[in-house]
């Protein structure tokens, strides 16, 4: 398995995320994105209403790479954050099945080589890292 449970239901329950892609010069671009954790792939599916146009899948498209930074702040007093970021290699496809009314048929899917988390998992203090092994 890819991500652990609690990450799972963390991603779930989160609306949006922070998408950071580089570009063929080594532009880097930053923006907030809506996101689904897709099961079957085990890998981020990252949509949008006119996706294919944009510089995010472009960057991708030339690059393959991306990293999704999903956290939110559950307390400040105690101070206290949860999140997860997931790098790897990235897909632009076509052709994918809507996952809400207005999007494109054109996604970014994630397929996750390093998954850091942090104030997610039960029994875990401060951030947790591990490496993702390759598909078979």
């Amino acid at each position: 398995m890819t991500f652990t449970e609690p990450e799972i239901e963390y991603l779930a329950g989160q609306p949006l995320g922070r998408l950071a892609t580089v570009s063929a010069a080594g532009d880097v671009q930053n923006n907030p994105v809506g996101f689904a954790y897709n099961a079957d792939t085990q890998t981020i599916d990252i949509g949008g209403y006119s996706m294919g146009s944009t510089r995010k899948y472009r960057n991708v498209q030339a690059t393959g790479q991306a990293s999704l930074v999903v956290d939110d702040l559950v307390s400040r007093d105690p101070w206290q954050v949860r999140g997860i970021e997931v790098r790897g290699r990235a897909e632009a496809l076509t052709g994918q099945t809507p996952s809400r009314s207005g999007q494109s048929g054109e996604i970014i899917r994630i397929h996750p080589r390093r998954i850091l988390s942090w104030g997610i998992e039960p029994d875990g203090n401060g951030m947790q890292a591990r490496n993702v092994p390759a598909p078979g």
